[in-house]
């Protein structure tokens, strides 16, 4: 179980940074830094649900917890108005929110790339290669270690951002964004209790189901090509609220649906994987990267996911030949 536990601690930055274009493929030895807190917390999610004999309601809402733990207490992305040298204040200030100390959108994007792509995407995706899903990857040692690796590296790069970014938030920005994550986290262990019962109908083909995870995830991100100001922000806020509604809502439905099994969840993960491999070359030039640079690193982290996708697409064909009995589906695990 352990070589599964070391390709989610590098999967989870792969995605949550590179395939985004957050980082040119030249800041691959950046892994050091961003695997204990990226892949330190995906892996802790993972285990801690599976562990309590919990699923995936309860990893979605620790993986929300986790985003706040990010881009609040760590990078403070939420309160800097000028994170990482780009006038973030400025361009979300149609919705900042006195009280809250940011910006709704800003906080919309913050659980959206976390949440989904950071840590639910590269879970579901290594998991997949598993023949027992359920099951964790570590002993108590393992998991110690783990959650020793994931807080150290969040300190360093508390730290380090603090110093370089020249930035500390107020002592009530922090303890605001502490509450709320500690209430998401007894609300990750209060949901999914019990699993809802299965629907009559028949869950759709793993196709349309990647078809749609792409096709919504690409929806959100569609917004970026849109032009300055041409859809008020609150309008977008209010569409970002009916996207993701819509899409716990149906998945949640289909998922419980006859026949959901291994094949759906990698369509699902997939479909959401393959809108970061376009995003990517749109952000990436964002970023200010170098134009080939961009495009060279884009083309390869995109290749690799598509690689990635085909190896656990075998994977899937190869558990159900084997052991077709062994996953039985179970629509909240």
């Amino acid at each position: 179980m352990v070589p599964f536990a070391f390709g989610l601690f590098l999967l989870a930055p792969l995605v949550g940074e590179f395939l985004l274009g957050n980082q040119p493929v030249t800041q691959l030895p950046g892994l050091v830094l961003f695997a204990p807190l990226y892949g330190g917390g995906a892996l802790l999610i993972r285990e801690v649900a599976r562990r309590a004999g919990r699923g995936w309601p309860t990893m979605i809402v620790l993986a929300a917890a986790y985003a706040l733990v990010e881009e609040g207490p760590v990078d403070q992305m939420l309160w800097n108005p000028h994170y990482g040298g780009f006038d973030i204040g400025a361009a979300y200030s149609a919705t900042h929110v006195p009280l809250l100390g940011t910006s709704v959108q800003l906080l919309q994007d913050v659980l959206a790339m976390h949440t989904v792509w950071s840590i639910c995407v590269p879970i579901a995706l290594v998991e997949t290669f598993c023949r027992d899903r359920t099951r964790p990857w570590l002993g108590g040692l393992g998991l110690t270690v783990t959650a020793l690796v994931f807080g150290a590296g969040a300190v360093f790069l508390g730290f380090a951002q603090a110093q370089s970014e020249e930035f500390v938030a107020s002592a009530g920005q922090f303890a605001g964004a502490g509450l709320t994550i500690a209430v998401l986290i007894v609300l990750a262990f209060a949901v999914g209790r019990r699993p809802r019962p299965r629907r009559d109908a028949q869950a759709p083909a793993p196709l349309t189901v990647g078809a749609t995870a792409f096709a919504v995830s690409s929806v959100y991100w569609a917004r970026d090509l849109l032009p300055d100001e041409a859809v008020p922000a609150w309008v977008l806020v209010g569409v970002w609220c009916v996207l993701a509604a819509g899409a716990v809502v149906l998945f949640g439905r289909w998922a419980r649906g006859l026949g959901w099994d291994a094949r759906h969840r990698l369509a699902l993960a997939g479909g959401a994987l393959l809108t970061y491999a376009w995003v990517g070359f749109e952000h990436g030039w964002d970023m200010g990267v170098p134009h080939t640079l961009s495009v060279s690193g884009n083309v390869l982290f995109a290749c690799a996911a598509l690689l990635l996708l085909a190896h656990a697409a075998r994977a899937v064909r190869r558990h159900a030949v084997m052991a077709p009995r062994h996953d039985v589906p179970v629509t909240t695990r």
